[in-house]
């Protein structure tokens, strides 16, 4: 079987940045005629939030201004085809390779709605091979970067000396409901931001990266409730159930050891824990279950706090980390995301 190893990995963030404090005094006059102890209550859920600084595709002034489903959309389709080119150029000029020696493009992304998707106009405007095999993700949330890593290990697998690129675009920031104040749409507004990332992968004899030992995915039964998007005329609206952190830690055992037994291994052999950073409760919880087993998730935590929540490409950004640093051969990390369905994707790697 053929060897997939992770050759580059790049992230790419939005033009606008503001840091969570000056948020506040936004998030304030957004609430005016709210109930008072409610207004407060929100305000600690944004200072609580583990989130410092978070970056945009909009200004903040546009975030907060009444525009519809189509406007908002219409900014998202624009700039995630900009963000998806430099994300993937940037990785390209990291790994020195050419944009037409990739064999398969997957792009992943669940905050605005594009068809043609992504990938088509990175095919066109970097000028790919022609018959490259594409795959968009749309409807896997948070999880999808992880996802997509699991599809592209899936192809090169089956197919010696091939390149295969990941590039997870996402801004919640176009999915906010100005009108919405329920206590989903409170805390996603309080830890998301927008951001990309790609990941090049390979099957080539000579490929250079951590290599890929295993990933799967791992369905919660009757849990569709949990987590995901209802699309209203103003947009996509938040559903989060406040039970996340409670199921992913009724079900992590089953998550994790087993996962790591099927592909000769055990926690106690993973030094590395790429996790991505759901939210603060999540975050905590992860944190816990992994501290018992003598493990940090160091790196997740400051993910969070340098950029916010962005969905599918956050654990990207976690893996990047990652990658910058000296790892000894033969050390092992293991990648974890959670998203609708619900469900739990897992990546094992070795350096």
């Amino acid at each position: 079987m053929n060897d997939v190893h992770i050759s580059a990995v790049s992230k790419q963030l939005p033009p606008f940045t503001r840091k969570t404090k000056d948020i506040l005094p936004y998030v304030d006059k957004w609430l005016v005629g709210q109930e008072e102890r409610f207004r407060r209550k929100v305000i600690k859920i944004f200072e609580g939030a583990a989130v410092d600084i978070r970056y945009g595709i909009m200004d903040i002034d546009e975030v907060f201004k009444e525009t519809s489903f189509e406007e908002k959309n219409s900014i998202y389709a624009e700039q995630v085809k900009l963000l998806g080119k430099n994300a993937l150029q940037k990785a390209l000029r990291n790994a020195d390779w050419k944009a037409d020696s990739i064999d398969y493009i997957i792009t992943v992304s669940c905050t605005g709605i594009m068809i043609p998707s992504l990938d088509a106009y990175l095919v066109n405007e970097l000028d790919m091979a022609q018959d490259i095999v594409r795959l968009p993700v749309t409807e896997m949330g948070c999880a999808a970067g992880v996802s997509g890593l699991i599809y592209a290990n899936d192809f090169l697998k089956s197919n010696r000396g091939k390149r295969a690129a990941v590039i997870a675009v996402e801004s919640p920031t176009a999915t906010f409901q100005l009108n919405d104040h329920s206590m989903a749409n409170m805390v996603s507004a309080a830890i998301f931001g927008d951001g990309a990332a790609c990941v090049l992968l390979s099957s080539e004899e000579n490929a250079q990266g951590p290599k890929i030992i295993g990933g799967e995915m791992y369905h919660f039964k009757d849990a569709t409730h949990l987590m995901g998007f209802e699309l209203t005329n103003s947009g996509l609206k938040m559903i989060l159930d406040p039970s996340v952190p409670a199921k992913i830690a009724e079900h992590f055992p089953d998550i994790i050891h087993p996962f790591l037994e099927r592909h000769g291994s055990s926690i106690e052999e993973v030094e590395h824990l790429i996790f991505h950073p759901g939210g603060r409760k999540i975050v905590q919880t992860v944190e816990e279950l992994f501290g018992s087993m003598g493990k940090n998730i160091d790196d997740t935590r400051e993910t969070l706090r340098l950029y916010g929540n962005m969905s599918s490409a956050t654990v990207l950004y976690v893996l990047e980390r990652f990658m910058d640093k000296d790892i000894s051969a033969g050390e092992k990390g293991l990648m974890l995301s959670f998203g609708p369905g619900f469900s739990a994707q897992r990546i094992l790697l070795e350096w």
